[in-house]
């Protein structure tokens, strides 16, 4: 090796270790947040993949610096330190989704939602309201649980089955309308009608009179979906049949602006 190539060897190698470290970082708090926000050293190996000891000493970086932080139970949470972020990151996610939503709205006079799974909870990022007098009005930064909604039973159903099982037992699944899945069995049935269809549907299920469609982004840096929200007269089964395919196409034009 010559003298000039071995002294960038040192400087490579370090870059290659800060590079690997700042991933590594990001991969444990994206399986955090996978985790519901909250897990141990184990769970976190367990689920990244990474060693333990590779786990421990990323972790107390990360708490650190206040990204995570230690609770009385010796697990692990999210920081406070990343609600700037989150909050700069939801922002960014409605300016970039607005024109989709607002063509969607535009094409089929419903309106048009973005949502996010945030731990164990949907958050709206997005919306494109209605024309009509009587419409769907979600605000911004309203969470539910996905047990109920178009949007969340979209998510869950891409996600592996024990990860939904983690997060159902939880949450639980309160009942908010007659229609309201509430048992498991019959909840995992729906997901699997759903992951075939490749789309869901909220039949009134967390507020009366209401009926949604919903379906997932595609290849987004986060769990996304798209609804299309109406009042259950007007969302019939012809507007669906028209949404869906529709949806399809901003969904994917949305993760092309995301990539």
């Amino acid at each position: 090796m010559s003298e000039e190539a071995a002294d960038a060897a040192p400087e490579r190698r370090a870059r290659t270790g800060g590079v690997q470290s700042i991933e590594r970082a990001f991969t444990v708090l994206e399986v955090m947040a996978d985790l519901g926000g909250v897990a141990g050293l184990s769970r976190l190996s367990e689920a990244s993949g990474l060693p333990l000891p590779t786990i421990h000493r990323v972790v107390r970086t990360l708490v650190d610096i206040g990204y995570l932080r230690q609770e009385p139970s010796r697990q692990y949470a999210l920081g406070p330190r990343l609600i700037r972020l989150g909050e700069s990151s939801a922002r960014m996610l409605n300016i970039w989704a607005r024109p989709h939503l607002v063509r969607l709205v535009d094409e089929l006079g419903e309106s048009a939602n973005l949502a996010m799974l945030d731990g164990d909870q949907m958050v709206y990022v997005a919306q494109a309201p209605s024309r009509h007098s009587m419409r769907m009005f979600t605000e911004v930064g309203r969470r539910v649980l996905p047990h109920c909604t178009a949007v969340g039973k979209a998510i869950l159903a891409e996600m592996p089955a024990d990860q939904v099982k983690e997060l159902l037992d939880r949450t639980g699944m309160p009942r908010f309308t007659p229609q309201t899945i509430t048992e498991q069995d019959a909840f995992f049935t729906a997901l699997e009608r759903i992951a075939e269809q490749g789309y869901a549907i909220d039949e009134s299920e967390q507020e009366m009179g209401v009926r949604c469609v919903a379906l997932t982004v595609p290849g987004a840096p986060a769990r996304l979906a798209l609804s299309l929200s109406g009042p259950a007269v007007r969302m019939t089964e012809d507007l669906v049949e028209r949404a869906v395919p529709l949806m399809r196409q901003a969904g994917a034009s949305l993760a092309r602006d995301l990539a």
